[in-house]
């Protein structure tokens, strides 16, 4: 098998994590396990996790013989990816900002800078 090829005990491996994360994810959201943030943060451990897994067991990122080059090209899909993510979020916040009634922006305005009346 070539450098780039896994075993049949590499994606059995690969997917067995990959179903325990996601079996993880679902049961902290069916049993209520976490609420609000600490929900949210648990989820995104897991999908990160669950990720790298796939990433090392599936698609074998630093198991081929130009890792380097691998892992570079993998970093600027990274920087891409959350340039768009983040900048969506920022134009889809100002956006929403930008919407407003006059006195609902009185009202967000007094809120952000925390003045008292």
């Amino acid at each position: 098998m070539g450098a780039g090829q896994g075993t049949l005990a590499t994606y059995t491996a690969g997917f067995i994590l990959s179903l325990i994360l996601t079996l993880e994810a679902y049961a902290l959201v069916a049993y209520q396990v976490l609420v609000g943030p600490a929900l949210v943060a648990a989820i995104m451990v897991t999908a990160v996790v669950q990720l790298l897994v796939q990433l090392v067991f599936f698609l074998h990122l630093g198991s081929e013989s130009k890792p380097r080059w691998n892992m570079i090209v993998f970093l600027f899909m990274v920087m891409v990816l959350l340039i768009l993510v983040l900048g969506s979020l920022w134009i889809m916040h100002n956006l929403n900002y930008h919407t407003m009634s006059p006195s609902e922006t009185d009202t967000h305005i007094i809120h952000d800078e925390g003045i008292q009346r």
